[in-house]
């Protein structure tokens, strides 16, 4: 079963996501908010797994929420759901450790196949926005070459999150165990020094590190 919370100010959507997600089979949404006011709090009294994540609310919007919610917790699965596709607030909420981002006209099947893909570590993009993610790379300067004095494992399977491999993918892939892909990945992290995945992977497209 997949728990998530939704924030979307919209009550007319928020009511029609609740209803959808959580009359589908393995879905439970918790509960959903109009914005991102008492993120931090809501986090840790309802532990999603997912967070299903509007742009565009009042009061704390859903960058803002993001980057409480990465202080608060960096395992949950935040999963942007919006109108916006401008690189600008693409970009922001990579950089800020979204773990996906796809549009509100996502059909509903599309939808929970998305959720469903983030909560065992994919990150899932509207192709649009994953359009404009590989052209906002290639705009990138590139820096000196540097490989982080990761390991040829670590590289190994930092390669496979840059081809967009869930966790147990990788594993499948490797011959390894899923504890085993965490821990070689927590090593990663700390050698690139960022703390999600959408930072691990444009780190390595920059500095040209697979």
């Amino acid at each position: 079963m997949i728990k998530l919370l939704i924030y979307e100010d919209n009550p007319q959507l928020r009511e029609g996501l609740t209803m959808l997600i959580d009359g589908s089979e393995g879905f439970s949404v918790l509960a959903a908010f109009k914005n991102c006011t008492n993120v931090a709090q809501e986090i840790r009294t309802f532990r999603p797994d997912v967070v299903l994540m509007d742009i565009d609310m009042p009061g704390v919007n859903g960058l803002e929420g993001l980057k409480i919610i990465r202080q608060t917790d960096d395992q949950v699965k935040v999963l942007m759901l919006t109108v916006f596709d401008d690189h600008q607030n693409i970009f922001e909420a990579l950089k800020s450790g979204a773990n996906g981002y796809i549009l509100k006209k996502t059909p509903p099947a599309k939808l929970l196949e998305y959720i469903q893909e983030a909560s065992t570590g994919g990150a899932p993009m509207t192709s649009s926005v994953a359009a404009q993610v590989l052209k906002m790379f290639s705009q990138l300067q590139p820096t000196v070459e540097n490989d982080y004095n990761l390991t040829d494992r670590e590289k190994e399977v930092l390669q496979w999150l840059v081809n967009g491999y869930s966790y147990k993918m990788i594993a499948a892939e490797m011959f390894i165990a899923m504890d085993t892909v965490r821990s070689h990945i927590k090593k990663i992290y700390e050698k690139l020094h960022v703390n999600s995945k959408s930072e691990a992977v444009a780190k390595a497209f920059r500095d040209k590190i697979v």
